[in-house]
């Protein structure tokens, strides 16, 4: 599948996505610096929770970017809908244009997205049928990220052994404190606040239900029962688990038989 971008000419997005940026860098720039790449090479901690920091930073800031640019399921200005497919589209009353039932139109970036989950300022991009996987990513290396950096801030005053062959003059040792505990509310914020949408996320996909039809409380999404399974990998595009976790990919249409009992 071809890959396709998505720009959003919005101000507000645009600083919304630099503030989350800012936080990623902030962390990733910092947290090394201070605490991991000084204690590695006095021995105090294995090269593994080095690298395993930076490939968590580094799957964060690839969903962010792959979710913020991905194309969300805009509809084409033309759709050519199949015959036996009539009954299941509808016109959209702002921008007059044929669209599948469960599309909604955002007003934010002026046209309709397929299963529509809702407009997020923080990637400055609609979350619908064709990045809504690329969304839960995001929402999950995020946690573990934030997770990982409070525990380094942790340890770092309360387990770790002290440092001893550090240059105490350098701005970034003179003023560690104030930066670590800067970086401890950060990874407050982002780990309340993304555990929160994580939860509400996976909630509405078990139960076949988008944010916006769960604020209008409309009963359009209550779908075939499903197992979590089928229902994940619908939004994934692949029944394979361990592509679940890997946003260096491309996403296909699974279209899932939800009457057989076959697992996933």
């Amino acid at each position: 599948m071809k890959l396709r971008l998505h720009f959003v000419v919005d101000p507000m997005g645009w600083f919304c996505l630099s503030m989350v940026l800012f936080v990623w860098l902030y962390n990733t720039l910092f947290i090394p610096k201070l605490v991991l790449l000084p204690h590695y090479a006095e021995g105090h901690i294995p090269g593994a929770l080095v690298v395993c920091y930076y490939l968590a930073s580094l799957l964060c800031v690839s969903a962010l970017l792959r979710a913020s640019t991905a194309d969300p399921g805009r509809l084409a200005q033309d759709p050519k809908i199949p015959l036996a497919e009539r009954e299941h589209w509808e016109l959209c009353n702002k921008c007059n244009m044929m669209r599948p039932k469960r599309s909604h139109h955002c007003s934010r970036c002026g046209h309709c997205v397929r299963r529509m989950d809702h407009h997020c300022p923080w990637i400055n991009n609609c979350v619908g049928e064709d990045n809504h996987w690329l969304f839960l990513q995001l929402c999950f290396y995020t946690q573990v990220l934030s997770l990982y950096t409070l525990v380094l801030d942790f340890c770092q005053y309360y387990y770790f052994q002290p440092l001893v062959s550090v240059d105490q003059e350098l701005f970034a040792v003179h003023h560690e404190l104030a930066l670590l505990r800067v970086s401890c509310f950060m990874g407050l914020i982002m780990f309340g606040g993304m555990s929160s949408l994580f939860y509400s996320q996976i909630t509405g996909i078990l139960a076949d239900t988008t944010t916006i039809e769960k604020m209008s409380h409309s009963s359009d999404g209550i779908g075939a029962r499903r197992s979590w399974q089928q229902s994940l990998a619908e939004v994934f595009g692949t029944r394979w688990k361990v592509l679940w976790f890997l946003p260096f990919r491309s996403r296909r249409p699974l279209h899932l038989d939800y009457a057989s009992n076959s697992h996933v």
